[in-house]
């Protein structure tokens, strides 16, 4: 059974007040001259259903928001969006079943929160499938199947509807509209969808890990590397040599361990004391320059002490001997001021009764004594270090004489057994050198079977989804050969009906699901004069009327059709065909279907079987806005 998809209400806000258009009949037409505004409704629509309609300048200038009011299977909502560029992706939901408002929905898929999420859901149709295509030779998941691509089966807008169908002309939609087909006549379903993106993807990680393991393989031979089996032969020779190697050092060192005898070891012990020795007597002799250095350091401050208080002395009797007659820093004479006797003419203190000469000869004396100390010091500590360094000489003849004594004695029973036992050792060295080299290489036919494995691996896993798709297919061959066979059979009859010129018989191909025309592609059996358009009406209604005498399918039965008359001219019975038609079609479905039509001029026979909406340049879609007259406006699309 179809899903129920339904426009109950379109509110545009303009600048200069609301307009609202109701739809509450299965069949209405929007009637109207070129220009007054048919196709920016419907371009509406589509805006306000999250799609990216043309918006007429009329729209962007004067329209600030739309509301639809649209009842979706068991769902009602009303999504209001803006015009404003910087607000327009976001759209505001009410529930009209609960009254609640919904929190805003992105028109972007894949926001946490999408519009494209909440009207699949309603539809009852996954938002994550994704339209792989079946080339078999595609490894890519495929375009993710959206809203959007839905809404191409249920709108044909006046620029392709003379032009093509579902945008078939378009090589890179052509996976994603076969898949939205097979959808809505459930000749698929969401897990074959995902088991085809699946396989896809692993053919990418087949043919990705197959060239990896190609490039590998070239790479090991032009680098001229041993195979798995030389390099196994190789290691294993170089490990019998370690062990002879091993072995033989064994026995050397059981050999060379005797050769050290008492008198020796004797001298050994010697020659360790002695060179503790002679670092002792080193940190000595640095310990005995730093005392001096500092003995040195103090005996200058005590020289300079002394100095200081000659200086001293020498200015005080200098001073003494001056009879100020003015003072010094105001400059007023002294002489006729009255001084007491023994007391200073400038300063008026007492003459100092005893002298100082006793003191300063005391604190002389003591900086004497001291520098007479620190000489003696001085003459001790470079007497200690004579001492010292005549024991570091001793020391260091000694520690010479000891490994002279020591060479002699061992050169001629030691040596030729270390020479040999270094020899010993470079070969295992060697060997173990040799080992990690061919380790390596292992490693890297290790890195190659595990290549290889995993290459077998997704191999097998593609094998094994290709298998199952197949099966799946081959259980739904059954169903498409039918479907195909009933929309043919309603296509060829609705085609005869129409008599389109020139069409003897039309039916739909089995793996593109496009029109026929006599056998032919129907872009190859015309490409203008209303046979297209013809051809359009045509097929959509044969899918429409399949979809609702079938159950089980989620087909929208609702129709949006952008001025079909506009490309017929002056043939008025294809014209009268292609109403009549649709009339028929919204009859025989009674609150099952929705068809809204905007034409230029209707068949006047049919005028009192459908609700109709008339525009004038005088009425015009959006009646808020005066119209600038006829040829001022500029059609969306070219006619």
């Amino acid at each position: 059974m179809t899903t129920k998809f339904r426009i109950e209400k379109v509110t545009i806000y303009s600048t200069e007040g609301p307009v609202e258009y109701q739809f509450p009949s299965d069949l209405t037409v929007l009637a109207g001259p070129t220009g007054v505004g048919k196709t920016t409704l419907l371009e509406l629509i589509k805006w306000g259903l999250g799609g990216d309609g043309q918006l007429a300048p009329v729209v962007t200038d004067k329209v600030h928001d739309l509301s639809l009011q649209i009842a979706i299977g068991e769902d009602r909502f009303r999504l209001s969006r803006s015009i404003d560029p910087q607000k327009r992706h976001n759209v505001r939901v009410t529930d009209l079943v609960t009254g609640e408002r919904l929190p805003d929905h992105q028109v972007k898929p894949g926001e946490a929160r999408s519009l494209n999420t909440l009207l699949m859901d309603s539809l009852g149709l996954p938002s994550d499938m994704r339209a792989a295509a079946q080339t078999g030779r595609s490894t890519k998941a495929g375009a993710r199947i959206s809203f959007a691509d839905i809404y191409t089966y249920m709108y044909v807008p006046q620029s392709e509807i003379n032009r093509d169908i579902a945008r078939s002309q378009d090589s890179y939609l052509e996976p994603k509209r076969k898949a939205v087909f097979e959808l809505l006549f459930a000749l698929a379903d969401p897990e074959l969808f995902d088991k085809r993106s699946q396989a896809n993807t692993l053919k990418g990680l087949v043919d990705a890990a197959e060239d990896h393991h190609a490039k590998i393989l070239q790479f090991l031979r032009d680098s001229n590397t041993q195979s798995r089996e030389e390099a196994q032969r190789e290691i294993e020779k170089a490990l019998a040599s370690q062990c002879e190697a091993e072995e033989q050092r064994a026995q050397l060192r059981e050999d060379i361990d005797p050769v050290t005898d008492r008198e020796t070891q004797a001298l050994r012990d010697l020659l360790n004391e002695a060179e503790r020795s002679l670092a002792d007597a080193r940190s000595v002799e640095i310990n005995l320059g730093r005392q001096a250095e500092e003995l040195s350091s103090e005996r200058r401050r005590v020289s300079s002490d002394v100095a200081r208080l000659n200086r001293m002395r020498d200015a005080g009797e200098r001073l003494a001997q001056i009879e100020f007659t003015t003072c010094p820093r105001c400059l007023q004479a002294l002489k006729n001021r009255e001084v007491p006797h023994g007391h200073c003419r400038l300063c008026l203190l007492p003459d100092e009764a005893e002298s100082t000469a006793e003191l300063d000869q005391y604190e002389t004396v003591q900086l004497k004594d001291q520098m007479e100390e620190m000489e003696k010091q001085l003459a001790f500590v470079e007497q200690q270090k004579q001492n010292a360094r005549q024991l570091i000489s001793d020391r260091q003849e000694l520690v010479r004489h000891l490994e002279a004594a020591i060479d002699t004695r061992t050169a001629d029973r030691v040596s030729p057994r270390l020479q040999a036992y270094s020899d010993i050792s470079e070969k295992i060295a060697a060997s173990r050198t040799a080992q990690k080299h061919f380790e390596n290489i292992l490693q890297q036919w290790d890195r190659v079977s595990d290549l290889a494995q995993a290459e077998e691996d997704l191999r097998r896993r593609y094998d094994q989804l290709v298998r199952e798709i197949d099966q799946r297919e081959a259980e739904l061959k059954t169903r498409r050969a039918y479907i195909v066979r009933e929309i043919s059979k309603e296509f060829n009859r609705v085609v005869a009906d129409l008599e389109i010129p020139g069409v003897e018989e039309a039916s739909i191909h089995e793996t593109n699901y496009l029109p026929l025309l006599n056998g032919k592609p129907f872009r190859q059996f015309s490409r203008g004069g209303g046979i297209v358009t013809a051809t359009q009406v045509a097929y959509w209604t044969a899918l429409v009327a399949v979809a609702l005498r079938e159950s089980d399918v989620p087909y929208p039965a609702f129709l949006l059709i952008d001025s079909p008359r506009l490309a017929l001219n002056e043939e008025q019975d294809l014209s009268s065909g292609l109403y009549q038609r649709l009339v028929t079609l919204a009859e025989a479905n009674p609150g099952r279907l929705q068809i809204i039509i905007a034409d230029h001029a209707l068949p006047a026979e049919y005028r009192k079987d459908y609700a109709e909406i008339d525009f004038s340049y005088t009425k015009p879609t959006i009646s808020s806005i005066k119209h600038p007259g006829k040829g001022v406006v500029k059609p969306l699309v070219p006619a």
